[in-house]
């Protein structure tokens, strides 16, 4: 593992302050902001989250991948419909059009077929599909969104007080009901064939949303583009490495901005990594947010991996998500989702 003095792209913050509403959270939404600036990632440690559960969540999705194929299948995400929950295999995402290196597991808030948001089948809302092995995958699952989501609004009130916003501004405006989308992804090796096509654990791209709050095994393989290069983000022990998304970028007229990111897993082991993504309720209209004069420094699409210009969308957080879906699993797209007349 690298040293900390190897991370200064990188930065380390001690959320204590943060998680207590001490005296001292306006020096750690300092340090946030400044690290939304610079690189648009950084470490949290103090953060609450159980390490103990965090091993038993390493420990059992170890145990689920080690599983066979057909096995894993029983959970495929085609069971899952429009909640889009469940297993896919090997190659079975894509990032800008090519096969990515992993497979995976789509969990998101366990909501019953009564709930009014299943009912109405509002796609990405409803029951998680758990395999039928290890049993105490569901417990555990269902333990550590509650507990991360958590840890997801305390970090919004940093990032909100990092902008001169007051802290519970996103909580009373965009995140009071937050999407929850959490994935378990296994990367095994590459292979020789793989190497050769060029192909990624996960290949350069952005996140969707506001902000993601992932956990990595002690494999390493992260790679973050700052200033033009590629950095490392080795494992931190028992620390969440967060990063903002599109959605915070357009809120912030681009003074903060969605950092690209890749994977890579060069460790010869298999390769776990924890997303969970806390993300603007499925209905919320997304728009610039009241900033301090002189702070907003509009970015352009020129600027962007995909050349793409997230100010221009105009329209709720679930239609921006549902469009970048449906290119990660297009197939997948056609079959479950809701067809507009």
């Amino acid at each position: 593992m690298a040293s900390l003095n190897q991370l200064r792209e990188v930065p380390i913050i001690d959320i204590g302050d943060l998680r207590k509403s001490s005296a001292g959270m306006q020096k750690v939404a300092n340090e946030i902001g400044a690290a939304c600036r610079d690189c648009g990632f950084f470490y949290v440690v103090n953060h609450g989250v159980d390490f103990g559960l965090q091993e038993r969540m390493d420990a059992l999705s170890r145990e689920f991948f080690s599983l066979d194929l057909n096995t894993k299948m029983q959970i495929s995400m085609e069971k899952g419909g429009q909640a889009w929950r469940g297993f896919f295999p090997l190659g079975g995402e894509l990032t800008s059009g090519m096969p990515d290196v992993k497979e995976g597991i789509y969990f998101g808030q366990e909501l019953a077929a009564s709930h009014s948001k299943v009912k109405s089948k509002i796609p990405l809302h409803g029951p998680n599909l758990f395999p039928a092995a290890p049993t105490e995958l569901r417990p555990v699952v269902l333990q550590y969104m509650r507990d991360v989501t958590d840890l997801g609004h305390i970090l919004m009130r940093g990032l909100a007080l990092s902008v001169g916003l007051p802290a519970e501004y996103f909580h009373r405006h965009l995140t009071y009901d937050p999407l929850i989308l959490f994935r378990i992804f296994h990367y095994p090796p590459p292979s020789v064939a793989d190497l050769k096509k060029n192909l990624w654990g996960v290949g350069e791209h952005t996140d969707y949303g506001v902000l993601t709050i992932l956990k990595q095994d002690e494999c390493g393989g992260l790679q973050v583009k700052s200033n033009g290069g590629w950095v490392e983000a080795p494992p931190v022990p028992n620390s969440f490495i967060c990063n903002i998304g599109d959605m915070l970028e357009k809120m912030t007229s681009g003074f903060y901005r969605s950092t690209p990111h890749r994977v890579e897993n060069i460790s010869g082991k298999m390769r776990l990594s924890f997303p969970l993504f806390f993300d603007p309720n499925f209905d919320a209209k997304v728009e610039a947010i009241p900033l301090p004069k002189g702070m907003a420094v509009l970015k352009g699409h020129e600027e962007r991996w995909d050349k793409a210009n997230v100010h221009e969308f105009d329209g709720t957080y679930g239609e921006y998500l549902l469009k970048k879906v449906g290119k990660v699993f297009p197939d997948l797209h056609r079959k479950v989702l809701p067809k507009k007349n």
